[in-house]
């Protein structure tokens, strides 16, 4: 344990611990992560005696102007700590048991022992601990065979694991995700344990079950913690919109994929090219919509015609209920949802300039997000067929370039304004002036006029002629606005 111990923290800590006559040690997951030569900067120190008066003393040995936060319904106190570009997290607890009532995961928490503290970790690989005090410098206490497991690649729960989970039915996450994470193997009987406490699931919060949701999504193999959660029972009760997505249903010879796992195959191509938290959302849920519109046609076999706009419309609800944020990233991930079938069709079709606009429109600055998306999206096992999709999507991905360059379509901007259709033709916002704008946007991604004001304003008089209106101001005068109170050609609205 030397190296990890030379840091300068450890040896601070533990001369303070010395000079209060209390014993203490790194424990969880930075001694995990120590063996496993994995960098972590969270140091949780567990103490025999007051966590709260070793933080305040060890933060005063360091810098008096250290913040501590204190938390005394928990007993515990953490600071920060800088030292050269690292900054470093420190919590400290005293030694405690726990107890636990039926109807939730709050302990009841009592002074206790190492041992004790040891005993209510959640599994073997963080139960260890290692002293820092002087006479015992490095000394690793492991009762259960944390490096075994490590070693093995294993997670197991230091006791009976029916009671493990059934006490913090939130261990049961952490213990898929640390699968994800890690790439470990939960053992059998800790599973078995898993699925058995399901529904123990229940008494946790969404805000505590999304962070373990996003931790596995963010994970190197984000594919097996969805596998585990599915089979442990755990994702038909947290994300049962996730689970209905799995099994396949025939008739006669016809099937159709398994829609869960090749979400997670998607999920995996995704993680691949990106870590953004929000684009591998979008990549779980990019097909959430198939289980409602699924329909079985005698011609063209099974459909899911629809199920981008269904499963757009899905998002906000399933954001709501995970707690997840309703802001532009909820935004965000309904517009790829929405959007991840067009890059395909394109790919199966004739690249035209001006599907191409649109889709540049359409997209905005998500545009090689959806790209991503889409790329991940083509899972077939026929080889070739892959090949000629990407292919395409070279071609695809081209013509965006060159449109982008010439046309300026990303975050579109109408050069010819509603103002200025209502002051040119002296009317007050009607159903006339969204009728031009559209016509002038139309144009614009069809190539049949170019993006620049000239050719907009023009045709813009054009089609005030074609409604029946009259221009009193068609020179292009950009920085001059009039008013009028003239009327729509169909505006009603002073009765009859």
């Amino acid at each position: 344990m030397d190296v990890i111990l030379d840091h300068p923290v450890y040896k601070r800590i533990g001369a303070t611990a010395d000079r209060l006559g209390i014993q203490a040690y790194a424990v969880g997951g930075v001694v995990r992560d120590y063996f496993l030569q994995r960098h972590c900067t969270d140091i949780d120190i567990v103490c025999l005696g007051s966590g709260i008066d070793l933080a305040q003393a060890v933060a005063a040995d360091i810098d008096p102007h250290i913040t501590v936060s204190v938390f005394r319904n928990f007993g515990t106190a953490s600071f920060h700590y800088r030292h050269g570009d690292t900054v470093w997290q420190v919590e400290f607890v005293g030694a405690r048991r726990e107890s636990y009532h039926h109807d939730s995961r709050k302990p009841v928490v009592e002074n206790g022992t190492l041992e004790d503290d040891q005993n209510r970790r959640d599994f073997t690989v963080n139960a260890m601990a290692v002293s820092l005090n002087n006479d015992t410098y490095g000394q690793l206490i492991d009762p259960f065979g944390g490096i075994r497991d490590l070693n093995e690649g294993i997670l197991r729960t230091p006791l009976d694991p029916d009671v493990t989970f059934s006490d913090d039915p939130l261990r049961m996450m952490r213990a898929i995700r640390f699968a994800a994470q890690l790439g470990f193997r939960i053992h059998d009987n800790t599973f078995e344990a898993i699925a058995r406490n399901a529904n123990r699931i229940k008494i946790v919060s969404a805000e505590r079950i999304t962070t373990e949701l996003n931790k596995i999504l963010l994970s190197p193999t984000p594919s097996i913690g969805f596998k585990l959660l599915q089979k442990s029972g755990l994702l038909p009760i947290i994300f049962p919109e996730l689970s209905n997505l799995k099994g396949v249903e025939t008739v006669g010879q016809r099937g159709h994929k398994d829609n869960f796992y090749h979400t997670l195959e998607v999920v995996e191509h995704v993680a691949e090219k990106s870590d953004d938290l929000w684009l591998r959302w979008a990549a779980l849920l990019h097909d959430i919509g198939k289980p409602a519109t699924k329909r079985y046609d005698e011609k063209l076999g099974w459909t899911f015609h629809g199920h981008e706009v269904r499963g757009s419309r899905m998002v906000k609800r399933i954001f709501t209920h995970l707690r997840l944020p309703l802001d532009a990233k909820m935004k965000y991930v309904e517009k790829l949802v929405l959007l991840h079938l067009r890059p395909i069709i394109l790919s199966e079709e004739e690249v035209t300039d001006s599907a191409v606009r649109r889709l540049l429109f359409d997209a905005g600055d998500d545009i090689d997000d959806l790209m991503t998306l889409c790329e991940a999206d083509i899972t077939s096992k026929n080889e070739e067929k892959v090949r000629r999709y990407l292919r395409n999507f070279q071609l695809v991905r081209k013509k965006l370039i060159e449109l982008e360059e010439k046309d300026r379509i990303r975050n579109f901007q109408p050069p010819v304004k509603g103002e200025d259709i209502m002051t040119v033709f002296g009317i007050p916002p009607c159903h006339e002036v969204g009728i031009i704008k559209d016509a002038i946007k139309d144009a614009i991604l069809d190539g049949i006029i170019p993006n620049e004001r000239a050719a907009a304003w023009q045709m813009m008089l054009d089609e005030g002629a074609k409604l029946g209106l009259t221009a009193q101001h068609p020179a292009d005068t950009a920085n001059t606005r009039h008013s009028s109170t003239a009327s729509c050609a169909n505006d009603t609205s002073s009765g009859s």
